[in-house]
């Protein structure tokens, strides 16, 4: 997707074929269990599947043009000692036109390859990008919890913290206030 485009539902454009925008769609959500750099793309286009214009299909067959580029792109999962797992968190502050709801992210990591991803909107209005990428980083850190217990059902202990990367300067200020390790 192109960068910060914001996709609207009545955005003036001519609709498309309903069916076969479904379908396009439906394709690239299957394709989201092996890439996850589409994801997020893939998941603001599904909020326009009943009602598709010009613009939403136009940006749906770019990510197709860019699979196509990057066919040889895939997640590498290397022989390593270490297998410790982190993620990346990250949202938009009323990054949905419509209602003004924000998109949250998260990715993890156990050594060199992602084991975890989701790309999700919002259920409620966030005031600030604080608070955004504060329900971020708790459905993160939810995440993070239910995986270390996995691992450890699969006789992977974790020996070391969690790690969650989070660019936002207030929300990390105000986590190590509170003192969440």
């Amino acid at each position: 997707m192109v960068s910060n485009q914001k996709f609207s539902l009545n955005d003036g454009e001519e609709k498309v074929d309903v069916h076969a925008y479904r379908s396009l769609i439906g394709s690239l959500l299957d394709l989201t269990n092996n890439r996850l750099d589409i994801a997020f793309a893939t998941s603001v286009l599904s909020r326009f599947i009943q009602s598709p214009s010009k613009t939403h299909y136009g940006a749906a067959r770019r990510i197709l043009r860019y699979l196509k580029e990057t066919i040889s792109f895939g997640i590498l999962y290397g022989k390593n000692d270490q297998f410790n797992l982190f993620g990346y968190s990250n949202s938009d502050w009323a990054g949905c036109v419509d209602d003004r709801h924000s998109t949250s992210g998260y990715a993890f990591f156990l050594g060199s390859g992602a084991i975890s991803w989701s790309s999700k909107k919002q259920a409620s209005t966030a005031l600030s990008s604080l608070e955004v990428e504060y329900i971020s980083l708790k459905a993160a850190a939810c995440q993070a919890t239910w995986t270390r217990r996995t691992l450890e059902d699969m006789k992977q202990l974790q020996m070391q913290p969690t790690t969650i990367f989070c660019d936002n300067q207030s929300t990390i200020a105000m986590t190590k206030k509170s003192n969440i390790p």
